[in-house]
This record gives C-alpha cells, structure tokens and sequence, in this order.
C-alpha cells in the first residue's frame, strides 16, 4: 500500500506503527505496554490512536475475539522511503547528501554500520 497525502501518520501513530512492524498482530494492551516504556501515556489514549488508525486505513482490526487484534496495513520500507523524501525535499532542498551527513554527524554510527554505508556507496558508484 502505498502512503497517499491524506493518509500521513502522525509521530505517534509512526510509534505504533513500529510496535506492529516489530511485533506483528498486537492487541491495545500490548502496544499500550510498550508504549509506557517510553513515555507516560493512558491506556485509553493507545485505544483512540488505533481506533483513529483504523478510521485512517493505517490498520487492520480483527474484531472476531472480545480482545481486538490489530495488524498494520502500510508496508514499512515504503512509508519510511515516504518520509525520508518527503524530508529530503522539504528540510534539505532535496539534497539526500545534506540529510546523510547531517545524520552522521549528529549520531555515533557503529563500525558494523559505518562499514554497512560504505558497502552501499561502492555498490552506488559502481
């Protein structure tokens, strides 16, 4: 699925998104409890962001049990490659070299990483 213009999640709908990427199907209460690692959010606050998600097309709930289980329906590499243009475009005057370097400089990479980089930009140049 691709992420059209009205279906933009929101930083917090993005923190979910990532619980159901890692986790796959999750009811309120697991994402709630993940969620409550990181920040201080109620449970009935987790409740209406996937309910809204749902509404949005970003979810997909399964109603057939009393617990409703919940499974993304956008397509992680895609919405990240989404956002990460969409960034490069409007922070970066569409410059993808300003965004690396601002990346890089701003976070500690690890060797496995730097080297992973380099891997990728040789295979660019060749």
């Amino acid at each position: 699925m691709t992420i059209s213009t009205n279906l933009k999640p929101t930083e917090s709908e993005l923190e979910i998104l990532q619980i159901l990427w890692e986790k796959g199907n999750c009811t309120v209460r697991d994402v709630h409890e993940i969620l409550e690692k990181s920040k201080d959010s109620g449970y009935t606050t987790t409740l209406k962001l996937m309910q809204i998600m749902h509404e949005k097309g970003l979810v997909a709930r399964d109603t057939s049990s009393k617990t409703h289980i919940y499974t993304s329906l956008v397509n992680q590499q895609k919405t990240e490659q989404h956002l990460v243009n969409k960034m490069i475009d409007n922070v970066f005057n569409g410059s993808a070299a300003r965004l690396v370097m601002q990346a890089l400089g701003n976070h500690t990479a690890s060797k496995d990483e730097i080297d992973s980089i380099k891997k990728y930009l040789d295979e660019l140049s060749k």
